[in-house]
Order: C-alpha cells, then sequence, then structure tokens
C-alpha cells in the first residue's frame, strides 16, 4: 500500500484554505476557534446549498465538521494531553514535528477532505440503487434488477469465504480427525467422547507439530507460553480445523483463536514478572461476592467453574485462568452456596449468566447440581450459559446434557438459553450443527457474540458468518469490538471498521441474519452500543493515527456524576497497511475513514 502521500506538504496542497487560516492566526487558541468557527460554516453552508450536493456529501460535511469542532476544544485537548490545532499550526509554519507520522496526516487528510463533501465513496458505488424514473410495477421490476446486480457484486466478494459446513471442507476434516485420531491410538469412539477430547488435550509444540504444520513463529510463541506458564491448550477436535497443508489462509482465524503470537506470549510474560493486573474489564470492581459480576440492575455473572477446555488468545479472563482444564478450578460448595444465596437475596436480579471458565466443562452431575440451585431462586426468570464448546468440543452436547438443560426450562416461568461464540465461518461444520439441533429441538435457544478482530474483519467476513450460524440455528447476539489490551494488539481493529461493518456489509443482510448488536465493553461498566454515536466522542488524533474516543457509561442518564472512559484505538493506516499485506483490496476499504 503507498502511503508516501501522507505527509505534510501533500496534506496542506489538499487543503489549502485550512492552512492559510493557521498561517495567518497569531496563537494556538486563536486557530481552535477559527477552525471551529470554519467547520460550523461549512456545515451550514452545506445543508444551505443542499440542492447541489448530494445526500451522502452533506452527512459527510456535517459528520466531519462536528468531528473537527470537537477536537478543536480545550477540553480535548486537555484530556488528550494532546493537540492537534497545535499540531496544524506547526505543519502551517514548517515546524519540525517528528512525532507526527504518516497515519495522523492520512486522517487530518480524510477529514479535510469530507469537510468539503469529498473523499472516497463506497466501492459499491458503481452499483447503487438509482431512483427510477418509473412508476408502480415498472419501477419495481428496475429495482429488483439493481438489487440483483448489488448482490451479485456481494456474492463475488464473499466468494472466497468457505465454511466448514462445505463438501471440500468436511471430507478435509474427516481425513484429519482419522489422521489425528490414529495418531493418538484412538478409536471412533474415543473421537466422539468428550471426556476423551478433554484428556487428550494438546498443550505442547512438539506433540502440535506432528500433527500440524506449525510456523516456526507458532512454534516458538506456543513453547515460550507454556515455559512462562500461560494458559495454553488445544482440543484434538479443534486441531482437526486447522488445515495441514499449503497455507491457504482459510484457517486463519482458527490458528489465531488459540495460538498466541510472540507478542502476546512476551507481554503476558512481563505482566507476570513485575505483578501487573490484567483485569482489563475491572471485574473486581462489580465483584460484590466471590463467583459473582454485576454490572447491570437485572443480571449478574456467576462464575463457578474457573477454566476451559481450550483458551482463546483473546480471552477476557486470561488474568485470572490458570491452564486448559487445570485442576481445582471448580469452586467450593461453600462458595457456590454463597453465591447463590446472594442471587437470591437481590430479586431485582431476574437473570443469571453461567459462564466462567466454561460451565459445560463440568461434569453432568456439577451441571444438574448447579442449574437445581440457580432455579430454585423464585426471581430467575432466564438462566444463560456461556459455553464455547458447541465450536470447541462440540461432542460435550450430548443427549444426557441436553436433557439436564431442558430441565429447568419452564414455558412461561423461566427460559434456558446458551450463548456460544463462533468466530469464524471456517469453524462451523456439521458436529456443530448436530450439538445445536440437540439445543434447538428441546427448546433452548442458541446465539452468538463474535469478537471481531483483525481475522475475522475483511469485507463481507463477518456477514459470512452470520448467514452461515443462521444455517445450523444460531442466532447473531453481539459483535464485540476487540478490546483494547496491550498484549492482544495484533487482533485489535478500528471502530471505524466495525461501524463501516455493520452499516455497509451487514446491512445488505435480512434481518434474522443481522440482529446482532455493535459494542464496545467499558471497562468496569458494561456495553457501549456502538450503532449510536451518542455514547461516545471522538476527541483527538494522536500523533500514531491512533483515535482517542471517551465513551459515556449506559447509566449517563440515571445517575450523577458518571465516570467517562478513554480509549486509544488502532490507527486506521496500519490496520489498512495489514490488509494489503495479507491481499486485500485496500481501495474496498476507503470510507472506512468517514466512520467516526
Amino acid at each position: 500500500m503507498e502511503t508516501s502521500k501522507f505527509n505534510p506538504t501533500y496534506l496542506q496542497a489538499k487543503a489549502p484554505e485550512i492552512f492559510a487560516i493557521a498561517r495567518h492566526t497569531a496563537s494556538v487558541d486563536d486557530l481552535r476557534a477559527s477552525l471551529a468557527r470554519m467547520a460550523n460554516d461549512m456545515m451550514f453552508d452545506a445543508f444551505d446549498d443542499y440542492d447541489v450536493l448530494s445526500e451522502g456529501s452533506i452527512i459527510r460535511v456535517r459528520d466531519c465538521a462536528k468531528v473537527l469542532i470537537r477536537l478543536m476544544t480545550r477540553r480535548s485537548e486537555d484530556m488528550a494531553r494532546f493537540s492537534v490545532a497545535r499540531a496544524i499550526f506547526d505543519i502551517a509554519r514548517g515546524h519540525d514535528r517528528p512525532d507526527l507520522t504518516p497515519a495522523f496526516y492520512a486522517e487530518l487528510l480524510y477529514l479535510f477532505l469530507g469537510l468539503q463533501g469529498r473523499g472516497p465513496g463506497s466501492a459499491l458505488a458503481d452499483l447503487h440503487l438509482i431512483p427510477s424514473r418509473y412508476e408502480n410495477r415498472e419501477a419495481a421490476l428496475e429495482r429488483s434488477l439493481q438489487l440483483d446486480d448489488l448482490y451479485a457484486e456481494v456474492n463475488l466478494r464473499t466468494a472466497k469465504y468457505i465454511s466448514g459446513l462445505d463438501d471440500a471442507s468436511v471430507e478435509r476434516r474427516r481425513a484429519r480427525q482419522q489422521h489425528i485420531c490414529s495418531s493418538m491410538q484412538g478409536s471412533t469412539d474415543d473421537w466422539n467422547d468428550w471426556n476423551w477430547q478433554v484428556d487428550h488435550i494438546l498443550r505442547e509444540p512438539d506433540e502440535i507439530a506432528r500433527l500440524l504444520t506449525l510456523s516456526d513463529a507458532e512454534y516458538k510463541a506456543i513453547q515460550m507460553a507454556r515455559a512462562n506458564g500461560l494458559p495454553f491448550g488445544i482440543t484434538p477436535y479443534y486441531l482437526s480445523l486447522m488445515d495441514d497443508a499449503e497455507a491457504s489462509g482459510h484457517d486463519r482465524a482458527i490458528r489465531a483463536q488459540v495460538m498466541p503470537s510472540l507478542n502476546y506470549v512476551e507481554k503476558m510474560a512481563e505482566a507476570q514478572r513485575f505483578g501487573h493486573c490484567l483485569d482489563f474489564m475491572l471485574e473486581a470492581d462489580t465483584s460484590p461476592i466471590d463467583l459473582i459480576t454485576r454490572r447491570y440492575p437485572s443480571i449478574c455473572i456467576f462464575k463457578p467453574f474457573n477454566t476451559c477446555p481450550q483458551i482463546c488468545v483473546y480471552c477476557q479472563r486470561n488474568w485470572e485462568i490458570d491452564d486448559a482444564m487445570e485442576p481445582g478450578a471448580m469452586a467450593s460448595q461453600k462458595k457456590i452456596d454463597a453465591a447463590v444465596e446472594w442471587i437470591r437475596a437481590h430479586p431485582a436480579i431476574h437473570e443469571v449468566l453461567v459462564t466462567g471458565g466454561d460451565p459445560l466443562a463440568m461434569s453432568d452431575s456439577e451441571i444438574d447440581a448447579i442449574l437445581g440451585q440457580i432455579a430454585s431462586i423464585p426471581a430467575v426468570e432466564r438462566i444463560r450459559i456461556g459455553s464455547r464448546t458447541p465450536v470447541t468440543l462440540p461432542m460435550r452436547i450430548t443427549d444426557a446434557l441436553a436433557d439436564i438443560l431442558v430441565r429447568y426450562r419452564e414455558n412461561g416461568r423461566r427460559q434456558v438459553a446458551l450463548v456460544t461464540h463462533a468466530q469464524h465461518s471456517y469453524e462451523i461444520t456439521p458436529d456443530t450443527a448436530a450439538a445445536v439441533n440437540r439445543l434447538r429441538t428441546r427448546g433452548i435457544p442458541v446465539y452468538n457474540q463474535l469478537v471481531f478482530t483483525f481475522f475475522a474483519s475483511r469485507r463481507f467476513e463477518a456477514a459470512f458468518l452470520r448467514r452461515t450460524l443462521t444455517r445450523i440455528g444460531i442466532d447473531p447476539y453481539y459483535t464485540f469490538n476487540t478490546k483494547g489490551k496491550e498484549e492482544t494488539m495484533e487482533y485489535r481493529v478500528p471502530i471505524a471498521r466495525l461501524l463501516q461493518e455493520q452499516k455497509e456489509e451487514t446491512r445488505l443482510l435480512p434481518g434474522l441474519s443481522r440482529t446482532d448488536e455493535a459494542v464496545y465493553n467499558v471497562p468496569g461498566l458494561g456495553k457501549n452500543y456502538l450503532r449510536a454515536n451518542v455514547h461516545r466522542d471522538l476527541i483527538s488524533i494522536l500523533p500514531d493515527g491512533s483515535r482517542l474516543y471517551e465513551f459515556h457509561p449506559w447509566e449517563k442518564n440515571i445517575s450523577r456524576p458518571v465516570k467517562t472512559h478513554l480509549s486509544e484505538d488502532v490507527p486506521i493506516l496500519d490496520y489498512l497497511i495489514r490488509l494489503d499485506a495479507i491481499g486485500e483490496n485496500v481501495y474496498d476499504y476507503e470510507t472506512i475513514w468517514y466512520y467516526y
């Protein structure tokens, strides 16, 4: 990707009026006021001259004007500890600013172009729906043809993605399973026994390398993770979903789920050495009693089991899970009883999310006992279970387990639901479909929470996942912006890309395939809905090109005073460079700059 144009000379050439103002302004404070006035005037002019501008251009001017006005405020500068106005002031005067990167200049370039109603349009713009010159049936027929053309283009873009339900994928996995199973001296019955899978979790790089071709970086990272005591493990089943051939890229997201990067291992090991707290979501501040987290009025999280059959690299609770299926992960009965009684004493809580760790990695009898205790609380109307086993260990969803879960479903009185985490269409297999069907046929709904990482963020990649999920009976529920944890930097995606995905790609799906909500999890406070920008403000562009957002808590209109949260995002230019490196056409993504 060509980045040389993102420099002060090119920027000034593309926005001469702005830099003329900056050169003739006596001070940075005067410049802040002048640029804010200019942005407001340009927004007014766009709406006043609406008959000569397209609707898209008017909205772009509006959005960019609002952003520039906010960047110019003293409050924003004080919170960011950086002044965009000062940077513009210095650029106009030719002052040396080595701290400013191409990603910073790129942000200002597209912001200034947007103020003029310019900037790149959608890559699908050539197929936009043109208002018809006809009426009634003729108009409908013309629009239908346009929609056919539009979706033909979408299908071209999704053709590079495959699901684990495709015949070729099924055959490939069948061969992989046979190879892994025989290498581990197991039978078909063993393979389909979840206890055998758990007993044979793969942990060491050499044993994994005998069953799967690892890159040098993957081998070294696993080796370092084990040496530093970091949680790690892969079920034989999940390993069979990885391709052991020339890198096609199809299993990129699957490998990234469980194989840590070197940066991740180094950061985690460093945190351990220096005793840094990795509780990113500040659960300690919202835990009124052991095993319980409560952020909202009518739901609480209950964590009786503190491990999983397999550890996701970017796990929210990597700070408290020791290892995959670590002995002693089950809480004591005394703590479980105390947590249940605490819930009983708070009748405002009518939903309990049982998670951990992965609660379905407990034995049938343990699950039965815990669900029975929760169901004995009169106020509880829904028991929600958070588990990734339908994806990582689908043979865990046995008829016996499904019968236990449905035992606590009482129509009109109490619902039992499962929320899982499928990350990519290539993870969805006939085994997962069968596991989901065992639950759905018993009246237990299944929902999905997608984490929008780099490895699932290409054009229409998440949309294709949602289509695949709904085919097997999993309803999209949430799409989470990747948390801003330093150790998982490789996984992070700009918020602008998630907004672009929701408004340009997901929007083309039928409603039942796109019912999920895009959210950012605010540490200690909870979900911030990204669909509406009234819940956040872009307050600065930092020298490295990062956008700095201020998030408002969900209870901002309910209580006073409230804390806001500052989050430094991933530079958009850096993200586009990474996409370019894996063969993506970054032209397809250019409207990303205008999602704030």
